[in-house]
C-alpha cells in the first residue's frame, strides 16, 4: 500500500507560491487526520504574508497556530480550514471540524486543536470563523454600550462583522463607513446603515477602525466626539502610518487603542481562552446564515499558485478555496 500524502500551499518567496507534497506519518495517539473541504484566505494578514511585509521584529508574534516555515518564506501559512475527520478515535470519524490550519488537502492535529461545527453550520460558511473571532475580540476591546453612537470604518470582512455585532446591542446607532459605494449593497443585505466618509456623522461615542488605511485612521480620529475611544483593528505590517495627533487630538482627550486577536481582550481573559472564543464564533456563524454574503469568490485548491496574488491583493471580501475528493 502506498504511503498517504498531503499537498500543501507554500509561499516560497514573497509573491510566489507552489503546491508541495509530503508524506503523512503514522497518526499519534490523541490526534486526528482531517481531509480538507474548504479553506479561506484572509485578505488582511495573509495578504501581508504573501507580499513579504511581516516585519522581522514581529515574526514570532505573527506566527499562525499551525504555521510551518518562517517569514518571509518558504512558509506554509493560513488559519481558516474546514474538513472531515477520516482517522482518529472512533467517535470522531466523519465529524466536520474547523481548525486554524493552512491551505492543505490533509493534515494531522491534536484533538484539542480541532473544533466541531455546531448543528446548522454549513461547512462552506465556516471558513469565516477566524474572522468572526477577530470581530468578537474587537467588540470585547471596544465594549459597545447600550444606546451609543458607534461608527465602524472599513466594510471588509472583519469591519462588517464587527459592525453587525455592535448593531445587535440595544439602542446602538451605527454607521458603517467605506470609500467604496458598492459596499452599500453588502451593508443593506445585513441590515446595517451605510455611509461614505463625506456623509459620516461626527461627534460619535466611539469609532472602530478596520480599513487598514492611513486615511481611514485619520477619519476615525476626526469622527470621535470629546473623550471618545478609537479602537484600531487594522494591522499595517511594515507600512509606516502617519497618525494625526496634532490639532485637537489632545484637547478632545481622545483615546487610541489597539485590538489584536492573538490576545484575549483583558477584561475577558480571566474566564475565556481561545478555544472558548472560537467556539462562540462558530455558534454565531451557525445562527447567522446571512453572513455568507461575505464570501464573494471561490476557486479550486489546485489553482492557488496562479490565483493567490489576485486574491490576496484584490479588493474583494473572503475568498474560499475548494478541495476535491
Amino acid at each position: 500500500m502506498s504511503e498517504p500524502t498531503s499537498q500543501a500551499f507554500w509561499i516560497t518567496q514573497p509573491g510566489h507560491g507552489e503546491i508541495q507534497s509530503s508524506p503523512l506519518p503514522d497518526l499519534p495517539a490523541g490526534w486526528v487526520q482531517v481531509r480538507t473541504l474548504f479553506s479561506g484566505i484572509s485578505r488582511g494578514t495573509e495578504a501581508l504574508v504573501w507580499q513579504g511585509r511581516v516585519p522581522a521584529s514581529q515574526s514570532d508574534r505573527m506566527r499562525a497556530p499551525r504555521q510551518m516555515g518562517e517569514f518571509p518564506g518558504p512558509v506554509k501559512y493560513g488559519y481558516s480550514n474546514v474538513g472531515v475527520i477520516e482517522k482518529g478515535p472512533g467517535q470522531w470519524i466523519g465529524q466536520t471540524v474547523f481548525c486554524l490550519h493552512p491551505h492543505e488537502t490533509r493534515y494531522q492535529a491534536p484533538l484539542d486543536q480541532v473544533h466541531l461545527l455546531p448543528p446548522g453550520l454549513d461547512p462552506a460558511r465556516a471558513v469565516l470563523a477566524a474572522n468572526v473571532e477577530t470581530a468578537i475580540n474587537g467588540c470585547w476591546d471596544a465594549m459597545p454600550r447600550i444606546g451609543e453612537r458607534i461608527t465602524v470604518i472599513g466594510a471588509g470582512v472583519v469591519g462588517t462583522l464587527t459592525a453587525a455585532l455592535c448593531h445587535a446591542v440595544p439602542g446602538v446607532q451605527l454607521e458603517l463607513v467605506d470609500t467604496n459605494p458598492e459596499r452599500e449593497s453588502l451593508a443593506r443585505a445585513l441590515g446595517l446603515p451605510f455611509v461614505t466618509p463625506a456623509t459620516a456623522t461626527p461627534g460619535v461615542d466611539q469609532v472602530i477602525h478596520a480599513s487598514g488605511s492611513e486615511a481611514g485612521l485619520d477619519l476615525a480620529l476626526r469622527l470621535g466626539g470629546d473623550e471618545a475611544a478609537i479602537t484600531e483593528l487594522s494591522w499595517y505590517g511594515d507600512q509606516p502610518v502617519s497618525v494625526p495627533l496634532g490639532s485637537d487630538f489632545h484637547p478632545r482627550r481622545l483615546t487610541l487603542r489597539s485590538s489584536q486577536v492573538g490576545q484575549i481582550a483583558p477584561d475577558m481573559r480571566p474566564r475565556w481562552d481561545t478555544g472558548r472564543r472560537l467556539g462562540l464564533a462558530l455558534h454565531l456563524l451557525a445562527t447567522h446564515s446571512e453572513w455568507a454574503v461575505l464570501i464573494d469568490g471561490e476557486s479550486p485548491f489546485e489553482a492557488l499558485p496562479r490565483t493567490m496574488d489576485s486574491v490576496a491583493t484584490g479588493h474583494g471580501l473572503c475568498h474560499r478555496i475548494r478541495y476535491e475528493e
